[in-house]
């Protein structure tokens, strides 16, 4: 399981900033997951962010430098991608992505509980 621990602490840095929610670090998707409030929020895969955003922002967001598809099974994921650095190496571009899921988990479905 790889994950930069150096991104792993800039989110952990940046969400405790944020007043009201409820933060807990979780190993998946070969990576350290950030759930907030319960619901999955943001993940650090190897070098990149994996953040899930709501599918209306598409558009916008594919066009943004860094953006990789999340393709699982085959199909394209259209709440979720993975942002390379370039993406998000400047603080305006890091808080860019931070803001836009922590926006979509006040109203992103929780999975369901096993």
């Amino acid at each position: 399981m790889g994950y930069s621990i150096e991104l792993a602490d800039r989110v952990r840095e940046w969400l405790s900033t944020v007043d009201n929610i409820e933060v807990e670090e979780k190993k998946m998707f070969s990576g350290l997951a950030f759930l907030v409030n319960g619901k999955m929020c943001i993940n650090i895969s190897h070098d990149n962010l994996m953040c899930r955003y709501n599918p209306e922002l598409e558009d916008v967001v594919s066009e943004k430098k860094g953006f990789l598809p999340m393709i699982m099974r085959g199909k394209q994921l259209k709440d979720y991608c993975y942002v390379e650095p370039v993406g998000f190496q400047q603080p305006s571009d890091f808080e860019y992505w931070m803001k836009i899921c922590l926006e979509y988990n006040s109203i992103a479905k929780a999975s369901k509980k096993k």
